[in-house]
């Protein structure tokens, strides 16, 4: 009889473990890859987990795949919660694809600096961060001053720079054209001094953690790409030192938004909340080398070091995201055509 008693009970715990496992809601996270994907779940995930008894499942792409992706879903997203680059924000914005951030539902909205929330709070801005150049200082003795740089000889076969589907690589072809003597109008300046660096490039990279083997096989020794990505390369003994352009990097707001239509609108401002608490956005600094935007937390001494901050941060140049979204079409389309060919 006691043996059976036992039985009983411990079929009865065992259930009630499976039918809580099975009533967790999942919430499904667009994120970016390699380390930033890691410092979302060291800082972020986990955290959120603990309180709510959700799990999270990380979806990995980039800004263009993940706009791409809410708007083949428009309506039924496959993701609950996207981090996507700003300007990618405004677009699906404009095509009614963000979801309105309810701020009555985000305990921590208040210490979130004004500027960060979009256009009719379609997003937030989670982060400042920027596309500056990254470099070998063993193998390069005199460090990078321009964007101009890439064309020197002494770089020949040792650079790589990004798509134009990526982030830093549209940065990049922006500076390029603006130290050319180009406009947000007239990118022809642009478009033609790219043409040979694109050619001379190892790779033209889509994800940003590609150039991690690149710079450790000794491939590449500059590239246009994040701070952040550096000093968290860096820290794991890789040589690289970051410069800012002398014209000034070009900044970048990676924003978290929730696309219209998710059926777990309440569980995914849950995260959202959590990605813009103190403790979320220092330990999310901390680690990955990346401005808060939270007004409560303050840079270490180590991260001033790496980030855009005081000079670096004045000379940065923030484009309109709008003016992004408006544009980038045609400057995909001929990038396509006259520098990928």
């Amino acid at each position: 009889m006691r043996h059976m008693l036992r039985f009983a009970t411990a079929t009865a715990i065992l259930c009630a473990g499976l039918s809580a496992s099975a009533l967790a809601e999942e919430l499904v996270v667009g994120a970016f890859g390699g380390s930033f994907a890691d410092n979302v779940k060291a800082c972020h995930v986990a955290a959120f987990e603990k309180a709510t008894g959700a799990t999270v499942s990380l979806k990995l792409g980039n800004s263009s795949q993940f706009a791409a992706a809410i708007r083949a879903t428009a309506g039924k997203p496959d993701m609950d919660v996207v981090f996507i680059d700003n300007s990618l924000a405004a677009q699906t914005q404009g095509e009614k694809l963000n979801e309105k951030l309810d701020r009555s539902k985000l305990s921590h909205a208040g210490d979130v600096i004004p500027t960060a929330w979009g256009r009719d709070d379609s997003y937030v801005v989670a982060m400042v961060s920027a596309t500056a150049l990254v470099y070998n200082p063993k193998l390069v003795k005199t460090p990078p001053t321009s964007w101009l740089d890439l064309s020197d000889p002494q770089y020949a076969g040792k650079y790589a720079i990004g798509d134009i589907s990526g982030t830093s690589g549209l940065q990049y072809f922006l500076a390029l054209n603006k130290a050319k003597g180009g406009t947000l109008e007239n990118v022809d300046p642009g478009i033609e001094a790219i043409k040979p660096i694109a050619k001379g490039s190892a790779v033209l990279y889509t994800q940003a953690d590609q150039l991690l083997a690149l710079f450790e096989r000794g491939e590449i020794v500059i590239a246009p790409w994040y701070p952040d990505r550096a000093g968290v390369a860096i820290d794991k003994g890789l040589s690289l030192a970051v410069a800012y352009p002398k014209e000034g990097a070009v900044g970048i707001l990676p924003a978290v938004m929730i696309p219209k239509g998710t059926t777990k609108s309440d569980l995914a401002h849950k995260f959202v909340d959590q990605v813009l608490s103190a403790q979320g956005q220092g330990c999310f600094s901390e680690r990955a080398y990346i401005g808060a935007v939270n007004s409560k937390v303050q840079l270490s001494d180590k991260l001033k070091a790496i980030v855009p901050n005081g000079e670096s941060l004045d000379k940065a140049w923030f484009i309109d995201p709008d003016v992004i979204a408006k544009n980038v079409p045609t400057w995909t389309r001929r990038w396509q055509r006259e520098v990928a060919r």
